[in-house]
């Protein structure tokens, strides 16, 4: 008799259709605009150039992350994680560009160009290390680098809510903040709605409505949408052709080992969202991609390439775990790196309105580790002292944003990012605490110690006079072992221990 063939398909495959995929995908370059255009912003007044040079450094931006979130999602041989990954510019690689072009140094801008360029090759010949990794990212490791994740792009949703611009005269105004409080509430009355397609859509659907609102309340401009031109394709070179300096080279190969870490923190993250296997195959083809669409994104004038860690939240947040439909979205970037019509569309949403969604977004990143955290056990080891130390770390350049400052530059640049600071600590914690666990104390730490212990009554009850514990084994009067079964009762309820002595249980 022939075996009927079961389809085994990943939750990552299922295509919704055209019309959620434009949807959903919409979303997407909504929650990640704000992000993708800051880098080019920041960088190009850096260097100087003039505001039609900055646009175009904008819509290259674009475009780049759109070609490289379609390599991502839909995937080449040996390129591409095929998970619901937005890419874009990576905000890791600022504070070194910045420092580059502002340095007075050989190249300007075309070393910027050049350095991203050579450590992104170097990257790409070092990702075989990287990708055999997957096996120090337990949830322990994956749910405090996910809940780090969530904690520090909080700060971002809190300036978009005061207006984004902290030169404005009316950053941190009521105004500005009312608007984000109007959208997050929106946010949540769409999501209650019984409607599922409504409550998916709730982010996409409370900026529309919020920036309605703040059309007539007089907070949106869009009178610039009209100028400039329709069309425009990157040139590549426009900028110049790139110029390769050592020491822009060195600390850029810095800034590609943060991304390193971080894509691979949100490859794992998203993996675990959306409850897929990602082996360390599927980890090399994501780093890859990354290492790759940052080689080619310097051509169009653009910078390294990482995933978004915004739309991780988006996803999470939604349920919608197509890939498809964030290829979708990656289509939209295109169009809007070749439409700088559409782009100055998107530009005019407010950001205290982006603000209002972002702090759902970027909160149910935390929560989404902090479930990822639930799974991890916590007795009789130092896990908890891992978490705490771990996190604590993290947290510092957020809370303390001029910590690193008088450390080496290299340094600060690894550890300014809180996210790859709390995922080496993680690591090394893990590893140093449960893989190389010679010299581990038999008396653990006040943190374990302090874990409150229950035994249930019934396990007790099975226990004779005399019996005892050696060496993990349980012993009756006699010195004869007794056999331990595991009994599990489903329905979420805890293992059992049953003792078995003879005929008696």
């Amino acid at each position: 008799m022939k075996t009927p063939h079961v389809s085994h398909q990943r939750p990552e495959d299922e295509n919704l259709g055209v019309g959620a995929n434009m949807a959903y995908g919409l979303q997407h370059v909504l929650t990640m605009y704000g992000g993708i255009v800051a880098v080019p912003l920041i960088i190009g007044q850096a260097a100087g150039l003039s505001p039609a040079d900055i646009g175009l450094l904008i819509a290259a931006s674009l475009f780049a992350g759109g070609l490289a979130t379609l390599l991502q999602t839909l995937g080449l041989p040996f390129f591409g994680c095929q998970l619901p990954l937005v890419q874009g510019v990576s905000f890791s690689g600022v504070a070194t560009m910045v420092a580059i072009v502002s340095s007075g140094g050989e190249g300007g801008f075309q070393s910027i160009l050049g350095a991203v360029i050579a450590a992104s090759l170097i990257g790409l010949l070092i990702t075989p290390v990287f990708s055999r990794i997957t096996k120090f990212f337990p949830p322990l490791v994956t749910g405090i680098v996910i809940t780090t994740i969530g904690l520090t792009l909080m700060p971002v949703a809190a300036r978009w809510a005061m207006g984004g611009n902290s030169h404005a005269a009316d950053f941190g105004s009521m105004a500005n903040i009312g608007l984000a409080a109007l959208t997050l509430v929106l946010v949540l009355l769409l999501s209650k709605i019984g409607s599922a397609t409504i409550s998916r859509l709730s982010i996409l659907l409370a900026m529309v409505i919020g920036t309605i609102i703040a059309v007539f309340l007089g907070m949106a401009d869009f009178s610039s949408v009209s100028e400039g031109p329709m069309f425009g394709f990157p040139t590549p070179f426009h900028f110049g052709m790139p110029t390769f300096h050592f020491a822009a080279i060195l600390s850029m190969c810095i800034v590609v080992m943060v991304t390193l870490v971080e894509t691979s923190a949100d490859i794992l993250a998203v993996g675990e969202i959306i409850e897929t296997k990602v082996d360390s195959k599927r980890l090399g083809n994501g780093l890859r991609a990354d290492m790759l669409s940052s080689m080619i994104a310097p051509i169009f004038g653009s910078f390294t390439q990482s995933a978004f860690a915004q739309n991780v939240g988006l996803v999470a947040v939604t349920g919608i775990k197509s890939r498809f439909v964030v290829a979708t979205g990656g289509l939209f970037l295109v169009v809007l790196g070749l439409l700088p019509f559409m782009g100055r569309v998107i530009a005019a949403v407010p950001t205290s309105v982006l603000g209002g969604a972002g702090i759902v977004l970027f909160g149910t990143v935390a929560a989404s580790g902090i479930r990822t955290l639930s799974k991890v056990d916590y007795r009789n080891n130092v896990n908890l002292i891992i978490v705490a130390t771990s996190i604590g770390f993290g947290m510092i350049p957020i809370a303390a944003p001029n910590f690193y400052d008088h450390f080496p530059s290299w340094f600060a640049t690894i550890f300014h990012s809180g996210i790859s600071s709390s995922a080496i600590m993680a690591i090394v914690l893990n590893l140093a605490f449960n893989h190389l666990t010679a010299g581990n104390s038999d008396q653990q730490s006040v943190f374990a110690a302090g874990t409150e212990r229950v035994l249930r009554y019934q396990d007790l009850a099975a226990l004779r006079e005399g019996d005892y514990f050696s060496e993990g084994k349980l012993h009756d009067c006699d010195g004869k072992e007794i056999p331990v079964v595991e009994v599990d009762h489903g329905h979420g309820e805890p293992r059992v221990v049953q003792v078995k002595s003879g005929e008696h249980v």
